[in-house]
């Protein structure tokens, strides 16, 4: 599960990059959260936290990635503990908003993807 999520992960960051390189930027941002969000799951299954179940919901993955893996066992820096909202919030704004995306904005979520991606990434391979 964590190297599948990993890869998922990596995979939609790439996404994320290529569509922002194509002006396409709604669809940059979207890719971008769930790069972030995929991550989240991957180092969750590291650490051993899953669900019974097979869905995995939004709201569970950044409490626990928050809550447990942040402010519990202080595995991630805190300053990584609001991006999964944040994030989630500019992908929301790009599905279900009628104003677009700004190259700016497409531009801070990949940065915060990238950043978030890279650390979970370190800390889950040797």
């Amino acid at each position: 599960m964590k190297s599948e999520f990993l890869a998922k992960a990596q995979e939609n960051l790439g996404a994320a990059k290529l569509t922002f390189e194509h002006g396409a930027y709604n669809a940059s941002a979207n890719r971008a959260y769930y790069a972030s969000f995929q991550a989240a799951i991957a180092a969750l299954a590291e650490a051993g936290i899953k669900r019974k179940d097979h869905k995995i919901p939004h709201d569970w993955v950044q409490s626990q990635f928050s809550g447990i893996l942040i402010q519990q066992r202080k595995s991630y820096s805190f300053s990584m503990k609001p991006y999964l909202l944040d994030m989630q919030a500019i992908r929301d704004d790009a599905d279900y908003d009628s104003v677009m995306i700004s190259k700016t904005v497409a531009e801070r979520q990949i940065k915060k993807a990238t950043e978030f991606v890279s650390e979970v990434t370190k800390r889950l391979q040797p």
